[in-house]
């Protein structure tokens, strides 16, 4: 990037004006993340969901009757503020209406006490009726209602404790679905023997919100699928139904014990249930209907949980879904990697040795069930998470330390791998938190309407393991590395890109996978990763970045890929892929390096209003604070590194 000027007396290089400005931006993002570690070593940024969180959280407090106005009225603040020009409150920044995150929106606010003819009260209700009425909303939603007296139970899936006594062959087990799914279905079952019904000391209702007197409603469940065998799981569900008189009360009782023999060997302290609101909230409330005084041991536990992912501001609050530490401090250890820190500098060091600290080594979680032979090694996603680690972080950990220390971490790696490659699904690809959940005929129940009841292999997370074998020596000739990547290769999609199951959306998935492909050392010119190289370039933007909605999503808005206004962690993301395929010094990268230096930002925080990550496709999106942080950094470092040493492409797995 810098030229000679031969008028000069003695040569002298002259440093354009880019190079100058590459290095202070990269100085000033470096300095800003640094700044923002905590003493022990890690990083946490928020992590925001939509409007149902912070919903919740109020729904949660007239529940159990423990009104906390003054926090309340912050988070009230908050929905007030995230209101869509729709009247109503969508999955994500500027989307289209949601009817689920605005019932619960809507009720929220006037449990908290806003005028239901408030113009803002209103236009939310007005959208509802003119969707259908809240009867319209999702199972989850619908679950709450109910618990508010709200529904009958009726509008509600058929659930049974005694599902906990299912054999593991049966068509349903709760071994079957997703970690998610599961922390928040089992407590779920208590609450839907016992039927609770919520203090709701105000006495509030939305029966203002209903087409039809709810209790008048007539078919509240959906075949979430369409196909033949979601009717006749309807069937079966009102035939269940009919037979609840049948279940003998002392079998109810022992499955209830059973239940909560369940949540509380997973309880996980004050990291909650899982990790996640959700099912926080949801051992809370069985916790209460079962009778537990306010100051029982676990009660204050599982309430502190709560509580502790609120997120307080002196004029706003918001509730988190969950805390990210680990993912945050993988990712941000990679970005001070490549700005040249060494494992002897203190924000290196400091962020290792607390990550060694968190390696799950002695407790076999629910992934076990699957993979009884391998040693436990991974990492989770929260501060602490023992039953539920992650294959996507522990693959990023074990990548950073790797890359910091080798040697020093060479058990952590070691241990970690095995773990990872031990969690390899059948299909050669890699879930989440599961090997081989993919037991897609559950998809067709009707609690499944959210249509994320699974953890199947994704090409993200694949990618992800696919690139730490390739970072620890691992050829194409294993066949551990030949099945991930025919898998890849299968899940391909038709124009070239790869879905994000956990990034938005086509630009993260491609990301991914093209890091992965440069570390096993596949040939770039091949026609598929030139495909995937093609459609990467036409999706930049006019002003040289990219940018994805969160509708891409929906098949029928797949184009909306380029839709909306460009955001720096897909610029970032967009870069870092073609840079990993030898397209440095194409004018792609070379405009996409120019968007992100003059993007506007906060020292090291690159402005970013639209979501950037999903929790449930089409269902419940998120945006990481951080990744306006360390990914734009994280590619303008790597586009000075691979300048300066004049190379193609990077020799590490992401």
């Amino acid at each position: 990037m810098g030229k000679w000027d031969s008028s000069a007396a003695e040569l002298q290089p002259v440093v354009e004006p880019v190079e100058a400005a590459l290095d202070e931006v990269i100085e000033e993002a470096t300095t800003w993340l640094a700044a923002r570690q905590a003493d022990d070593g890690h990083w946490l940024f928020e992590l925001e969901a939509d409007a149902t969180i912070p919903a919740e959280y109020i729904l949660l407090n007239h529940y159990l009757g423990d009104i906390d106005d003054p926090v309340e009225e912050k988070i009230a603040k908050y929905l007030r503020r995230v209101q869509g020009s729709h009247g109503g409150w969508p999955l994500y920044h500027d989307g289209d209406f949601n009817i689920s995150a605005t019932v619960k929106a809507y009720y929220a606010l006037k449990l908290v006490g806003d005028d239901p003819d408030a113009p803002h009260m209103t236009r939310a209700r007005n959208a509802v009726l003119a969707h259908g009425g809240a009867a319209k909303a999702n199972v989850f939603t619908r679950i709450t209602l109910a618990l508010f007296g709200q529904v009958p139970w009726r509008a509600v899936p058929w659930m049974r404790p005694e599902a906990m006594f299912l054999p593991k062959w049966s068509p349903f087990h709760i071994e079957k679905v997703s970690y998610w799914s599961r922390t928040v279905m089992v407590p779920l079952f208590v609450l839907a023997a016992l039927k609770p019904r919520a203090r709701n000391p105000r006495d509030v209702s939305i029966r203002e919100l209903f087409v039809v007197p709810p209790e008048e409603q007539k078919n509240y469940l959906r075949n979430p699928t369409g196909r033949r065998i979601g009717d006749v799981l309807l069937a079966l569900d009102r035939v269940g139904r009919l037979c609840d008189p049948l279940f003998p009360a002392f079998l109810e009782r022992k499955a209830i014990d059973k239940a909560m023999a369940f949540v509380k060997q997973r309880f996980n302290g004050e990291d909650g249930l899982g990790g996640i609101f959700p099912a926080m909230a949801n051992t809370v409330m069985a916790i209460d209907a079962l009778g537990f005084p306010r100051d029982d041991p676990d009660f204050v536990t599982a309430r502190r949980a709560v509580d502790k992912l609120l997120v307080i501001r002196n004029d706003e609050a918001y509730c988190q879904p969950c805390m990210s530490p680990v993912w945050d401090t993988g990712l941000a250890l990679h970005a001070m990697l490549e700005t040249g820190a060494r494992q002897t500098d203190p924000v290196v060091s400091g962020a290792c040795e607390w990550l060694r600290g968190r390696q799950i080594l002695d407790v076999r979680g629910d992934w076990a069930s699957r993979r009884p032979d391998v040693r436990p090694g991974g990492w989770a996603f929260q501060y602490w998470n023992d039953a539920y680690p992650d294959v996507d972080d522990a693959a990023v950990v074990v990548m950073g330390l790797h890359r910091a220390d080798d040697e020093k971490y060479r058990e952590a790696i070691a241990r970690g791998a095995e773990w990872i490659i031990g969690m390899q699904s059948a299909s050669g690809g890699w879930g989440a938190f599961d090997a081989d959940n993919e037991h897609y005929g559950l998809n067709n129940i009707p609690f499944a309407d959210h249509g994320a009841l699974l953890d199947p292999p994704s090409a993200d997370v694949t990618a992800r393991c696919l690139g730490m074998l390739a970072q620890l020596g691992y050829t194409r000739e294993n066949p551990i590395v030949a099945r991930a990547l025919n898998f890849l290769k299968r899940e391909q999609e038709e124009d070239g890109s790869w879905f994000g199951r956990w990034g938005t959306n086509y630009v993260y998935g491609t990301w991914s996978v093209l890091s992965a492909l440069n570390a096993i050392g596949e040939d770039p010119a091949v026609p598929y990763v030139r495909k995937a190289v093609q459609w990467l370039k036409s999706r930049q933007h006019e002003d040289g970045g990219w940018g994805e909605d969160c509708a891409s999503y929906w098949q029928e808005h797949r184009g909306k890929v380029e839709a909306k206004a460009s955001t720096p962690s897909q610029t970032a993301w967009a870069v870092l892929g073609l840079m990993a395929v030898g397209e440095v010094d194409s004018g792609q990268v070379e405009r996409g390096i120019d968007y992100l230096l003059a993007a506007p930002r906060d020292g090291g925080k690159w402005h970013e209003t639209f979501y950037n990550a999903v929790g449930f496709p089409r269902v419940f999106y998120l945006t990481y604070h951080g990744y306006s942080g360390y990914f734009p950094l994280w590619a303008l470092a790597r586009y000075r590194n691979l300048r300066q040493g004049n190379a193609r492409t990077t020799m590490y797995g992401i």
